[in-house]
């Protein structure tokens, strides 16, 4: 068992901190909003610091999962941030969605200290936190990762080294890639069966089990039609992720023209006030244009 701090209690944080302490680590966590961290403390025991550097004195892993590029320089090298007071080998896990550039600019600022670092972004949404099954992909040194991986474990049922430091980042960016089309592609096909006047979810029960099917399409079909919103990754969270992967495509040179109009789709869903709505909220974007 190790002695391991989490930063962020949001709603991935929050379950997959208390997947470590459920297994028997020994966890102090860290929210911006202390009352969260009081609220975790008192679900799952464990203690809560005031700052990320009090969370990580003496921790041997420090996980984050925070919200932006911005929220991870504040808690690694801002005031009272983890690497002042993390002690030479800790490792440091960043579970944050953020640009590759700043996953290298942390590694680089880790190895000065004498620190590992580990960029290691999830998927699988809160289900998947909570369920403890979520995929993680990650970048860095080999040796840092091995430390964390048995750790990671606890709430994940897939992890994997992809590379040195950002790599973890890039998957991630082919994931929300590969999401986006896929989450317009169903909310199309849904639209497209309608109007046909099809059984949308007799058409599903069907296409589900041939090549079109996905987690997508088994996963948030019923709650497309029944256009309810209230679950999954939100609207808001996406467009910065795909903001993300668009500016390291400029960046590389890759083409991304269906994930640009699938980003400027998403602007649309939250011009209609759906920015904490659920991802396969653009089918109410198709709905609201066949209304009109």
């Amino acid at each position: 068992m190790a002695r391991v701090a989490f930063l962020g209690l949001g709603v991935m944080g929050y379950p997959m901190a208390g997947h470590l302490k459920k297994a028997g680590h020994e966890v102090t966590v860290y929210n911006r909003t202390s009352a969260k961290a009081e609220a975790w403390v008192r679900e799952y025991g464990g203690r809560s610091a005031p700052t990320p550097g009090d969370a990580a004195q003496g921790a041997e892993i420090v996980f984050a999962c925070v919200g932006n590029d911005a929220d991870v320089r504040e808690v690694t090298l801002g005031s009272g941030g983890a690497f002042a007071s993390m002690e030479r080998s800790t490792v440091f896990v960043d579970h944050t969605t953020a640009s590759a550039s700043l996953a290298r600019e942390l590694d680089a600022a880790a190895r000065e200290r004498g620190l590992g670092f580990v960029d290691a972004p999830v998927s699988g949404g809160q289900a998947g936190a909570e369920k403890g099954i979520l995929t993680v992909m990650a970048g860095g040194e080999e040796a840092a990762y091995r430390v964390a991986e048995p750790v990671i474990g606890v709430y994940a049922r897939a992890v994997r080294l992809m590379g040195p430091a950002g790599s973890g980042q890039l998957t991630k960016m082919v994931n929300q890639i590969c999401i986006a089309g896929l989450v317009q592609a169903l909310a199309e096909g849904l639209e497209f069966a309608k109007k046909a006047g099809l059984d949308p979810a007799a058409v599903i029960d069907v296409i589900s089990k041939g090549a079109a099917q996905s987690w997508q399409m088994e996963n948030r079909y019923k709650t497309m039609i029944e256009g309810a919103f209230d679950h999954g990754f939100a609207v808001d969270w996406m467009r910065k992720d795909l903001g993300i992967c668009l500016d390291e495509a400029r960046t590389n040179g890759a083409h991304l023209p269906v994930t640009a109009l699938v980003d400027q789709f998403y602007s649309e869903v939250q011009a209609m006030g759906g920015g904490r709505w659920d991802t396969s909220s653009l089918i109410a974007r198709l709905q609201r244009g066949a209304s009109k």
